[in-house]
């Protein structure tokens, strides 16, 4: 009896044989993928938050202006930091058309993203190292971890310029990321812009003639420029024209 009962299903082909077992091997086996996946999105190491120390003015920055610059989702993609490890000899050449060695620096007076105006004629009696960059800029991101560290080592005052009309959060946003302990200043023109787009040079980048990122001028305690150049430099080089700044 047992016979006549197994001997049909011995004899079906044997895909109609194995049909039932394969669907439910397969249904098992992509649970099995299922609980995996799950498991290393759960357990997998996840890169930990930047966290950067926050100037006195930063974290009294309103809370808008704070919400609207996390809301950009900033990362920058910063280029390599070769140059900026090599010697002052390695300085590229300044460009044609900035404003000439023994001029009196332009005075200005603008915006920090939370709004506390910052002149530059209130730094006179101290070296200045002014930075135009952009917060898009790859070589500007570079350059800001070099910065900071020379700003701490040095007596001179430091001040960032956004010179592509971009718009305060923007700023602030590029401010925190790099930590910077020194004022990043919005210059904003008619027509500001939101990280990563592109702007246009604002009115007192467009005085100081700033047509590359970075563009860098230094200025003696009189204020008079004593160095000026654009693109990454030597920290060597940085160093020594703020040298030769205090004592001129």
């Amino acid at each position: 009896m047992s016979n006549r009962i197994d001997e049909p299903w011995m004899f079906r082909p044997l895909g109609q044989r194995l049909r039932p077992a394969a669907v439910w091997v397969l249904a098992a086996a992509l649970a099995g993928l299922v609980v995996v996946a799950v498991l290393a999105a759960v357990l997998s190491p996840r890169p930990p938050s930047k966290v950067v120390p926050l100037t006195k003015a930063d974290r009294n920055a309103p809370a808008t202006l704070r919400d609207a610059a996390e809301a950009l989702g900033y990362r920058p993609t910063p280029a390599s930091d070769t140059i900026e490890r090599r010697p002052a000899s390695a300085a590229p050449p300044p460009p044609a058309g900035l404003l000439p060695v023994g001029a009196v620096a332009p005075d200005f007076s603008l915006p920090t993203p939370s709004g506390t105006r910052v002149h530059l004629a209130a730094f006179r009696g101290r070296p200045v190292l002014l930075e135009f960059f952009a917060t898009w800029c790859p070589h500007c991101a570079a350059e800001a971890p070099h910065l900071r560290r020379l700003s701490t080592q040095t007596r001179a005052a430091f001040l960032s310029v956004d010179a592509d009309s971009e718009d305060a959060a923007s700023v602030f946003a590029y401010h925190v990321w790099f930590g910077l302990p020194y004022p990043a200043l919005v210059d904003a023109g008619k027509h500001t812009v939101t990280w990563p787009a592109n702007g246009s040079a604002g009115p007192v980048s467009s005085r100081y003639a700033v047509r590359m990122f970075p563009t860098f001028y230094v200025l003696d305690r009189r204020g008079r420029i004593v160095w000026r150049s654009s693109g990454e430099q030597p920290d060597a080089k940085l160093r020594q024209e703020l040298r030769r700044a205090t004592v001129s």
